[in-house]
């Protein structure tokens, strides 16, 4: 079951930023083409209380709003969202000056610079092989394997930071898995989704944002064919992503409202839905975040670590969404700093522990998280640490990253006699021996101040 088109329209758009939940009511209301006296005998008022209701900017009875927003289907996320208390004041930076936000530091015409050269590197022979599956899919392999099992050898490599070892597969598996969906079945065509999500967020890692918006947009068109809501939430969620880096954040943003009305509107009855939801909600945060929207960024991940309470603290395998509370938890870490409060981002991930996160993707991530908010704080020490711990986990987390290395540059070149960062700057730029696949260890990426992902 779907959400009604009208909470995803511009007025309720509009009304829910407005944080106008009376006008929502009366919206809902007129759109079930009920009249004041039907909907107040429903909720057990009068149709004067409903009126009043629905005309005032303020919430007087808590409980009766709720009632009557539920009443009318307003998803619960734009109700959580509409009754936030408004920020009167803009949020300033706290810490040091070593990192501010990277929308205060570098203009815009420098961000599509950086990604335009980030993007056009790379290893060369890998991305040329991915990008000949792009323009023509490729045969069948007649690999022995299932395409479940190569899938999942595919998404370990991407939980081990493994991203030369991932690219190099992914032609094959794009082969595959077309190959595969021409049954027509959902489920072979939600699989084929999830391979071009997977390809997205490889790309994204490694600053290719083109081929990424190319691989997400592909995902959304396959998983809209198969009519799974979980291939589409994740469809949804790459696309935002790619659309943040190309500096889109208002369609980032309306993309994620959308996908979280989707989610919600699935009646969330298993533990899948809710950790798709959850997933939904915290890159809505960080989308919002990152728009300086921090009333909606807040609210969201507070209403992501309501949905994330049923989950367990380590997601079953198979899983396509991982989220765990743990892990809403460090996304509050990059909600704060995108608000540009390292102080509060590193309060938020004060409590959490690599034992937390079962990949070393998440372990290095919660270590880059915390080093971007220690470098926003200006303690290149804290910042070296947690550099130097993200590396240690997963290699290809600081290596690939051209956001993290351009810390790791500007630490070399700030404060080079930091302990530490000697080894970490060698660990960054040195060149790796070629393993047996002949693929390079590390992306040779220029050595530019990236705009922090």
């Amino acid at each position: 079951m779907r959400v009604d088109p009208v909470w995803s329209s511009p007025r309720a758009r509009e009304l829910a930023a407005r944080r106008h939940l009376g006008a929502l009511i009366r919206l809902g209301r007129e759109h079930h083409d009920w009249t004041l006296a039907l909907l107040s005998s429903r909720l057990g008022c009068s149709a004067s209380t409903l009126s009043r209701l629905e005309r005032s900017p303020r919430v007087v009875d808590l409980a009766l709003v709720q009632r009557a927003a539920l009443e009318v289907g307003v998803p619960h996320h734009i109700l959580v969202s509409s009754l936030a208390p408004p920020v009167t004041t803009a949020p300033a930076v706290t810490g040091g000056t070593a990192g501010p936000r990277a929308d205060a530091e570098e203009a815009p015409m420098r961000r599509r610079t950086l990604i335009a050269a980030t993007a056009a590197a790379g290893p060369t022979s890998l991305l040329q092989g991915l990008d000949e599956a792009l323009a023509a899919t490729p045969g069948p392999t007649a690999e022995p394997a299932s395409l479940d099992h190569r899938l999942a050898e595919a998404r370990a490599l991407f939980d081990t930071g493994s991203h030369q070892g991932l690219l190099s597969t992914l032609p094959g598996l794009i082969g595959d898995a077309h190959a595969a969906a021409a049954s027509r079945r959902p489920l072979d065509q939600a699989r084929l989704s999830t391979v071009y999500s997977l390809a997205s967020a490889v790309l994204v890692k490694v600053g290719g944002y083109d081929r990424a918006r190319l691989t997400a947009d592909r995902a959304r068109t396959w998983a809209e064919v198969s009519g799974s809501p979980l291939a589409s939430a994740a469809a949804s969620r790459e696309l935002a992503i790619v659309l943040r880096h190309q500096d889109q954040g208002a369609a980032a943003h309306r993309l994620m409202h959308l996908a979280a009305i989707d989610m919600e509107a699935t009646g969330l009855r298993t533990d899948a839905s809710a950790a798709a939801y959850a997933q939904v909600l915290c890159t809505l945060a960080y989308t919002a975040a990152r728009g300086g929207q921090r009333t909606e960024a807040l609210a969201m991940t507070d209403e992501a670590r309501r949905a994330a309470r049923r989950l367990s603290a380590a997601a079953p395998p198979g899983r396509l969404f991982t989220i765990t509370p743990a892990g809403v938890d460090l996304y509050a870490v990059g909600v704060h700093w995108a608000l540009g409060d390292a102080g509060a981002a590193l309060e938020a991930g004060k409590s959490l522990r690599p034992d937390q996160f079962p990949t070393p993707e998440r372990r290095a991530r919660m270590s880059t998280d915390l080093a971007r908010a220690w470098w926003a704080w200006g303690r290149p020490e804290q910042t070296t640490r947690e550099l130097l711990a993200a590396y240690r986990a997963s290699p290809g987390e600081v290596r690939d990253r051209p956001s993290i290395r351009s810390i790791v540059h500007e630490l070399a070149e700030r404060h080079p006699r930091v302990a530490g960062v000697r080894e970490l700057t060698n660990a960054v730029t040195r060149p790796r021996q070629r393993d047996a696949a002949g693929t390079v260890g590390r992306l040779p990426f220029p050595a530019s101040r990236a705009s922090r992902t």
